[in-house]
Formats: C-alpha cells, sequence, structure tokens
C-alpha cells in the first residue's frame, strides 16, 4: 500500500512540476513564436505536449511498479499482478492532472499553476468526505458550493484502487470500465478547454 501511494504521489510530482511548464518555458523562451509559424495548429501543439507527458508518465509508472514487485517479491515472497491495475488507474488520474497543469500553464505563471493543480489533486481526492462534511455540518450556501465542486471538479479518489489491490478485494470489470472511461473522458474535455483558452492568447 506504501508503495503504490509513493508511486502516485511521485507520478503527482513529475505531472504538475513538469506540466506546469510544458507551455509557459517556450512562451518564456519565445520559441513558441517559431513553432506557431509553422503549420502547426495550437491544438496540435498542446496534444502533443499531453501526450509526450502521458507517455513520460506510463514508462516512470510502469518502472516504479517493476520495482515495486521485485520488493515485494525479495521481502514478503508475494506479489500480485493487480499491482499493475492499480498503478493504471493511478496513470489516467495523473493524466487528468497533466491536463489541468496544460489548462493552468496556459494562462499563469508556473508557480501558480502548480499550486492551482495540486489543490485540484487535493480537492479531487477529498471530495466526497468534503461533500459529507458539508451535508452534516454545512448550512445552505456551503452545500451548494461543495455539490457544484463535488460535480465540477474529477473524483480521483475513484482512480485510488491501492486498498482494494492489497487486500485482495474484488473488483467489478464494469465498475472499472466506466471509471477509465470516465478519466480519459474528463482529461479529454480539460485539454480541450486549455485548446479554447490557448486559441483566444494573443502573443505579438
Amino acid at each position: 500500500d506504501l508503495g503504490l501511494a509513493c508511486i502516485t504521489l511521485f507520478g503527482v510530482f513529475i505531472g504538475v512540476f513538469i506540466g506546469t511548464n510544458l507551455v509557459s518555458r517556450e512562451i518564456e523562451r519565445r520559441t513558441i513564436y517559431s513553432l506557431l509559424s509553422k503549420p502547426v495548429r495550437r491544438a496540435e501543439f498542446l496534444a502533443g505536449k499531453f501526450l509526450g507527458l502521458g507517455l513520460t508518465l506510463a514508462v516512470n509508472l510502469g518502472v516504479m511498479a517493476i520495482g515495486l514487485i521485485i520488493l515485494a517479491w525479495a521481502l514478503e515472497d508475494h506479489w500480485t499482478p493487480r499491482i499493475f491495475l492499480a498503478v493504471g488507474f493511478s496513470l489516467v488520474e495523473l493524466l487528468i492532472l497533466t491536463a489541468f497543469a496544460i489548462l493552468f500553464s496556459t494562462f499563469s505563471t508556473p508557480t501558480l499553476s502548480a499550486i492551482y493543480t495540486l489543490l485540484i489533486f487535493v480537492i479531487g481526492r477529498l471530495s466526497a468526505d468534503l461533500m459529507q462534511f458539508a451535508s452534516q455540518f454545512g448550512g445552505p450556501s456551503l452545500k451548494t458550493t461543495m455539490t457544484v465542486l463535488y460535480y465540477l471538479l474529477p473524483n480521483l479518489a475513484r482512480f485510488n484502487l491501492s486498498s482494494a489491490v492489497v487486500n485482495d478485494l474484488s473488483l467489478a470489470p464494469g465498475t472499472l470500465a466506466l471509471t477509465a472511461v470516465y478519466g480519459l473522458f474528463y482529461a479529454g474535455a480539460v485539454l480541450g478547454v486549455a485548446t479554447a483558452v490557448f486559441q483566444r492568447r494573443d502573443f505579438r
């Protein structure tokens, strides 16, 4: 469980701190002008950045998952292939965070973009708990606010399968498939918003 948590945490740091610099670095170095002067659409530019970082995350998570399996085998003489399932859903979660990092980097500084993305991660992981807290102890305005945030922001806790994998609990294939589709569509939607914001930005 600790190993899977560390894999996710390292992935979050990679996705946030690299993702928030992907666009802003091009703008600061003014290489964005030479890139956009070529027959490259802004949507293709962002999609390329997203896919490149997504592939980087996949490779890093895969290496760490293999290391965790070796460690589990060496220390406990036991491992389960479902570790790859948990890491796979962590990757989907990180793709959502990467899309948010790119979105924030299209209109904000790298520092603020990193803060915003980390807040998305924290709120996304605690959204169900915050919703329950507001329903029990909050007033009407807090309940309304939390309801809007609950349905608007991603429910990242759905992608945390570490407890189920470690304790060998059953996982419904249909639920897993819906969760994966939800995560990929959400990442695509956020990337679409980032493209719309980036299209309206004037670099002259």
